[in-house]
C-alpha cells in the first residue's frame, strides 16, 4: 500500500498553509517518520517567524501562548544537529518564553492565549512535550497534571475542551474528540521522555492514558471513526481523533506497558483513516480548517496520519 498513500499525505501536508501549532505538529510528524532533514527545515522556517518574546511560527496577530511551543522538539533537534548559533539562541528564547514569560494561573499552569485566562486541552500536546524534550521533566509533569486536573470530567473519564479562570466556568465542556487526542498524544510523548528514575510519574501517566483510551473507545463507531464530540452522536463524523488514539496505542503497546487488546481498535481507526485519503493525498473528514467546526481537511489531520503510520511501523518491528 501504503507507501504511495503515505507519500501523497506527506506531500499534501507540505503544500498546506500553516499556523503556529500546525507547523509544530507537522515538524514532529517528520521527526518521528525519521525524516530529520524535513523536520529541521520546518523548524528553521519556524524560527524565521519567531517573535522577540521567543514565540515561534507566529503569523499575523496570533495571541497563542502554548501553540508556538509545538515546534519545540524539532527545534531542539535542529539546534543540536546543526550547531547553528542562531538556532541554539532561538531554542533558548522559546524555552525562556515557556518557562518565564508565558501567562499562567496562580498554580503555574500556562494559559492557552496571552489575552485571556483560558486553559485548553490542546495545550497538553503543545507545551509539555517540548519541556520534557528540553529536560524540564518536573515542569512538563506539572503542566500536564494541572491541565488534567482542571479539565477532567470524572463522570466520563475524558477531558473537557476549555476552562476559563476568569469566569470559573467551562466555555466548552464538551469532550471533544481531537482534544482528547491531543491529551493522549501529549501524555505519551512526555511519558517516553522521562528518565528511568521517574517510576511513579511514568505509572501515573500510563494509568491516565489507559483510562482515557478506554473511555474514548466506548464511542468508536462501527466504521472505525468517532464523532467530533465523543459522546454526542449528533456531532459530525470525525477521523483525526481516531488517528491520534491509534498513534498512542501503537506506541504504548510497542513499549510493552499497554495491553494488546487495544490494537484491533487502533487498526479499525487506521482503516477509517486510510479510506479517507483522497486522490490528492488529503485526509478528508477530519475536524477541519479554518474554524474546526465541521468535517474537512487540516494540517494536523495530515500530521497525525504520518505519526500514526510511524508509530505502527515501530509496533510491527517490536512484534518480531
Amino acid at each position: 500500500m501504503q507507501t504511495s498513500i503515505l507519500s501523497k499525505v506527506k506531500h499534501a501536508a507540505l503544500c498546506m498553509q500553516r499556523n503556529n501549532w500546525e507547523q509544530g505538529v507537522l515538524a514532529q510528524a517528520f521527526l518521528e517518520a525519521v525524516d530529520r532533514e524535513t523536520a529541521i527545515q520546518l523548524a528553521v522556517e519556524a524560527v524565521y517567524r519567531q517573535q522577540e518574546d521567543g514565540r515561534c511560527c507566529q503569523i499575523g496577530a496570533s495571541t497563542a501562548s502554548t501553540d508556538p511551543c509545538a515546534v519545540g522538539e524539532a527545534l531542539i533537534i535542529a539546534a543540536e544537529t546543526t550547531g547553528d548559533p542562531w538556532l541554539l539562541q532561538a531554542k533558548e528564547k522559546l524555552l525562556h518564553w515557556a518557562l518565564e514569560l508565558a501567562p499562567r494561573n496562580a498554580e503555574g499552569m500556562v494559559y492557552h492565549f496571552d489575552d485571556s485566562r483560558e486553559i485548553w486541552v490542546d495545550s497538553c500536546y503543545m507545551l509539555p512535550p517540548f519541556l520534557a524534550a528540553a529536560g524540564y521533566y518536573d515542569e512538563a509533569l506539572k503542566q500536564l497534571d494541572g491541565y488534567y486536573s482542571i479539565l477532567l470530567d470524572e463522570s466520563k473519564n475524558l477531558l473537557s475542551h476549555r476552562w476559563d479562570d476568569a469566569t470559573k466556568s467551562y466555555p466548552r465542556r464538551d469532550v471533544w474528540g481531537v482534544g482528547n487526542g491531543w491529551a493522549a498524544a501529549g501524555m505519551i510523548r512526555v511519558h517516553d521522555r522521562l528518565p528511568g528514575t521517574f517510576v511513579a510519574e511514568r505509572e501515573r501517566l500510563e494509568i491516565r492514558i489507559r483510562t482515557l483510551l478506554s473511555a474514548a473507545y466506548r464511542y468508536q463507531r462501527e466504521d472505525g471513526a468517532f464523532h467530533d464530540v465523543l459522546d454526542d452522536p449528533h456531532s459530525f463524523r470525525e477521523i483525526n481523533c481516531g488517528q491520534m488514539f491509534a498513534y498512542t496505542v501503537y506506541r504504548g503497546v510497542a513499549e510493552g506497558w499497554l495491553e494488546g487488546n487495544y490494537i484491533p481498535l487502533a487498526e479499525k481507526s487506521r482503516e477509517a483513516a486510510l479510506s479517507s485519503v483522497d486522490s490528492y493525498g488529503l485526509v478528508q473528514d477530519v475536524c477541519g480548517l479554518p474554524y474546526f467546526d465541521r468535517p474537512g481537511v487540516a494540517t494536523e489531520g495530515q500530521a497525525f496520519f504520518i505519526l500514526m503510520e510511524s508509530a505502527r511501523d515501530k509496533w510491527l518491528k517490536a512484534r518480531k
